[in-house]
């Protein structure tokens, strides 16, 4: 296991970017040449991120093994390069249920079950074996110190200070610096608040970072100086950057990776090259040329700020496709329910290079969403259609290419006669048992990719196509290894992809003939156990980007590897800044 650890705490409001400064505190050591893992510590009793909404809590993150967790774990994954396993978030749920269900078996032998020790050695124990095998684990802790939900927690950090020593635990505290609009100065007083709360648990800080609208100034750093009684080398300023991956570079400005390897009295392993990652923010600070995408869903009454937390991953992919390919990305989200008029859609829609239709769920708005797809068939618009854009792109086509009048998914229409979305009869009869959790395709599962697609075209050049071998050892500690892998035929064994999935309905097997003798590409599937085939991919021939996939592309990429589904649709979309747009 590890036996370095950093803990990052939030002080003053939640929300001020825990997840990002634990993401690039871990980008820094790496480059350090230190192998690095990152936990995320969620006070709910919700035992994970499956229930609760994303207007709420914002993206449910999937991980490759089937995990639904906090967003951050996105965050961790995007800057780090790597794949985090369900277990790397802890949440209250997770260790009462444990607890309890230990004592119900009798593994505590009799004794009277206590908040302490029992629930700090649970969360201990979730640390460690979250850590093993690597240098240094982060752990972020969310919400902020103060709150009683954290209290558990702040008590488990200290239990493992005691066990490897002050030298291998270093606290972050990352504290937000207002300033108020009817006085003008930046105020101290909220940070000297957090910090004696965190003292309060026999905590005290090792490195603070000062978030703010501002950077700050040598008077703020000496007077927190001062009153956390630290050195003001350690009091980090931490402004507002519209570019999240800048952060890595802003803090560097500071040392902050060679004082925190001071602190936890650990060697340079690697001089660090940030020259890529540089590059790559410059693009997105600076582009030459800007992509304007639609991006077509349906908006909820809890205000703009949400709705981007509810899909930040879909944002930073098309970001990522676009620093590699030295343009930049503007977002604009269309209310689908404004496109459910055929004739006004493209007074609304012409002007963007590009369409995407993400997930989602629910009957709102779906006309419209159906209507986007089909201006982006009929006049060669780069079309991008995520898990629920694929099954409403199969829809649009089977009701205007193949004459299916009233095709539908049967989540919106149980009684259509042309049930091109359904759920499989295989898990029919566990929907009626209540078992839901066993009819949702969760984590990373395996397809087959046809060679004659563009699709595949954008997987092998960015270095994503696999072979079996290389898959059966992706899968080799999950237990779920042949469900996740399915049949794969020796012809396909070189031609196989790895992609994240979350939803429950399926493109309806008994229509899969239909459709492709219509013209329209299957461009890949996975085959399950009992032969039956799921559609992965699909895309339209003689068009410059029409692909979806069933799977949750976004997942899978980060600033350095790029999602080869969101690059073709930007190379595409690129194409068009100076081209009009020909109908077919």
């Amino acid at each position: 296991m590890a036996e370095k650890f950093i803990v990052i705490i939030g002080g003053v409001i939640s929300g001020v970017g825990k997840g990002i400064a634990t993401a690039s505190i871990g980008k820094i050591l790496e480059e350090f040449g230190y192998d690095i893992t990152a936990i995320k510590i969620d006070p709910y009793i919700n035992y994970d991120a499956g229930t609760l909404r994303p207007t709420e809590h914002g993206e449910v993150w999937v991980t490759y093994d089937g995990g639904e967790v906090d967003q951050d774990l996105g965050n961790y994954e995007r800057f780090l390069g790597m794949h985090l396993p369900r277990k790397n978030n802890i949440t209250t749920g997770q260790v009462y249920d444990k607890i309890i269900k230990n004592e119900r078996q009798g593994k505590y032998l009799g004794e009277t079950v206590q908040f302490i020790p029992h629930v700090p050695n649970e969360i201990i124990k979730r640390i460690k074996d979250a850590s093993k095998e690597y240098d240094i684990a982060l752990i972020e802790i969310g919400g902020t110190v103060g709150d009683y939900e954290n209290i558990p927690f702040l008590f488990a950090m200290k239990s493992l200070e005691k066990e490897f020593s002050k030298d291998n635990v270093l606290y972050v505290l990352v504290t937000y610096m207002p300033i108020p609009s009817n006085i003008g100065e930046m105020k101290t007083k909220p940070t000297q608040q957090a910090i004696k709360q965190l003292n309060e648990h026999g905590i005290f800080p090792d490195i603070i970072l000062c978030r703010g609208e501002k950077p700050l100034d040598s008077v703020r750093r000496k007077k927190i100086e001062t009153y956390a009684n630290i050195d003001s080398q350690f009091v980090i300023s931490a402004p507002d950057e519209k570019v999240l991956y800048a952060i890595p570079l802003n803090f560097e400005k500071e040392n902050l990776g060679s004082k925190v390897l001071k602190k936890l009295k650990l060697p340079l392993k690697k001089t660090p090259d940030f020259e890529k990652w540089e590059k790559l923010v410059n693009v997105i600070k600076s582009p030459k040329d800007i992509v304007n995408i639609a991006m077509v869903g349906k908006y909820v009454n809890v205000g703009e700020f949400s709705l981007k937390d509810s899909y930040i991953s879909v944002n930073q992919s098309l970001e990522h496709a676009a620093a590699h390919l030295d343009v930049g990305v503007k977002i604009n989200w269309i209310e689908a329910e404004e496109l459910e008029n055929y004739g006004k859609v493209a007074n609304l829609l012409s002007k963007y290079k590009g369409i995407v239709v993400p997930g989602g769920f629910g009957s709102k708005g779906v006309e419209g969403k159906i209507n986007a797809i089909r201006y982006a068939r009929e006049n060669n618009v780069p079309f991008l259609g995520l898990c629920y854009g694929l099954q409403l792109a199969v829809v649009e086509y089977a009701r205007n290419i193949l004459g299916m009048n009233n095709a539908n998914s049967t989540e919106i229409d149980e009684h259509t006669p042309y049930p091109v979305i359904d759920i499989l009869e295989s898990q029919k009869q566990l929907m009626a048992n209540s078992n839901y959790g066993n009819t949702m395709r969760l984590g990373s599962y395996c397809a087959y990719i046809d060679e004659n697609s563009y699709i595949f075209k954008y997987y092998k050049l960015l270095g994503r196509v696999k072979t079996l071998e290389e898959v059966e050892n992706y899968f080799k500690d999950d237990s779920n290894k042949e469900k996740r892998i399915g049949i794969v035929k020796p012809e396909e064994a070189k031609s196989l992809v790895l992609e994240r999935h979350r939803h429950r309905y399926e493109v309806n097997p008994a229509y899969i003939d239909r459709l492709v003798n219509g013209g329209l590409r299957i461009a890949g599937y996975h085959r399950m156990k009992d032969g039956v085939k799921l559609v992965e991919f699909i895309e339209i021939d003689k068009h410059p980007y029409f692909a979806a996939t069933q799977a949750h592309p976004e997942f899978e990429s980060s600033l350095e590897h790029p999602s080869p589904m969101f690059y073709g649709f930007i190379d595409s979309a690129k194409k068009k800044l100076s081209k009009g747009l020909v109908k077919t």
